[in-house]
């Protein structure tokens, strides 16, 4: 630890950061809860998989389909009052899915449609987040800000996951009606802020076109950082797919939503784990081993999925899940954050998310027909074959071979 960072008061002093960092959790908090649910509704009033992987893949298409124009967004407006704004509709969206259901309606159409509406929501949200924090803490506490941010995200999903399905169980429209709650407490923090969440812009007209190509451009130059989250995209697909399949396989067994709720928590605390304990790997591993390392352990790990539906092996199988992702994407958070600028920063960010999360949807889209028709255990066998793949094409790709640091163990310039 440097003199300078000995000096500065702890994170947990800063007033802007913890009202970020409380505001986006709420957020992150009730979007847990409801992504959790809406394909559970979905299942329970029809009883078809494909159904649940429709209002699933509704929810991650915005991934693929608003990430880029949101980065552009984040880049030109002011982001404390995009953040708010997104708060907003969330809760309308919300409410309204809470007032249908407890009407006694359940639409799919509807659901499909504020899932979608929530989730491209939620990414200018995450997106406005993301770029504010280095404009809130310290340049030399921004490692440590990250590493908590991840933690929180993860704590989000630990916490979110069985809260969902607990208040499902009791009333299928209380999650939604705590997921507008969870929005109003983040709204407060955003207006509590004092800071501002970006640079000085420039006045001048931009072209939102141009903007797209040059973050674009910019995340592509990034060899390693591209490589790389294109094979984290490919097991994302498996990981929306998990997700389904996991919900299915408890309400084929006759277990109830609480249960899916606790094994994907589980999954959550692992996740947590890995986001606490990332920066030791990143001091430890070469890039190479870490990639490498990580897609075997996700291929091993899927394999039991396919052979039972035991509460324990799931919640083991999801506690490595998480704990390697949680891992991954502090690596690649405090990457993009030390290298990229201020004015491309939701640019950059929408673009890696793009690249990683882009194609998440087929995996629910495709999974739920694939259940109802050859069953779970080819489909899940045939998902640990592509993460397995993923390893080899790692080890064997040169820009991934030749990485031999990370942002943490990598020699300072003399």
């Amino acid at each position: 630890m440097t003199t300078v960072e000995t000096q500065l008061p702890p994170l947990r002093r800063n007033r802007d950061f913890l009202l970020l960092w409380l505001g986006a959790g709420g957020t992150l908090l009730g979007t847990r809860v409801t992504i959790t649910v809406y394909p559970m509704l979905a299942l329970w009033a029809t009883g078809s998989a494909t159904m649940a992987g429709l209002v699933g893949a509704a929810a991650l298409l915005p991934q693929l389909l608003v990430q880029l124009p949101a980065g552009v967004l984040v880049d030109r407006v002011d982001r404390r009052r995009l953040m708010i704004l997104a708060d907003v509709g969330c809760v309308l969206s919300t409410l309204s899915v809470a007032v249908a259901v407890f009407l006694g309606h359940t639409w799919i159409a509807h659901l499909v449609v504020v899932a979608f509406v929530q989730g491209a929501l939620a990414i200018c949200y995450d997106l406005a987040e993301r770029s504010a924090v280095r404009h809130v803490v310290p340049k030399e506490q921004l490692s440590a800000a990250l590493g908590q941010n991840e933690a929180r995200s993860r704590a989000a999903g630990t916490l979110g996951q069985p809260l969902g399905s607990s208040l499902f169980a009791f009333l299928h429209w209380t999650p939604f009606v705590f997921t507008a709650f969870a929005h109003l407490v983040s709204l407060v923090s955003m207006l509590l802020i004092r800071k501002d969440f970006q640079d000085e812009r420039s006045s001048a007209k931009r072209d939102f076109k141009a903007e797209v190509v040059e973050g674009f451009r910019w995340i592509w130059a990034q060899n390693l950082l591209r490589t790389a989250m294109i094979l984290i995209s490919v097991s994302n697909i498996v990981f929306a797919g998990l997700g389904i399949t996991v919900i299915f396989l408890i309400k084929q067994s006759g277990g109830t939503g609480l249960l899916v709720g606790v094994i994907t928590a589980i999954g959550g605390v692992g996740g947590m784990l890995g986001a606490l304990t990332a920066t030791r790997w990143l001091k430890w591993l070469t890039m190479r081993a870490l990639l490498v390392g990580g897609f075997a352990v996700w291929a091993l790990t899927v394999v039991p999925v396919a052979f039972t539906s035991d509460p324990f092996v799931l919640g083991g199988a999801f506690a490595a899940f998480g704990y390697v992702g949680g891992v991954f994407n502090v690596a690649g958070g405090i990457y993009l954050v030390s290298v990229a600028p201020d004015a491309m920063m939701g640019r950059a960010v929408s673009v890696m998310t793009l690249l990683g999360s882009g194609l998440a949807f087929l995996g629910a889209l495709l999974t739920g027909p694939l259940l109802d028709g050859p069953g779970v255990l080819p489909t899940v066998l045939g998902m640990a074959a592509v993460m397995g793949l993923l390893s080899l094409v790692a080890l064997g790709t040169p820009i991934v071979r030749a990485a031999r640091y990370t942002v943490m163990n990598a020699p300072r310039p003399s």
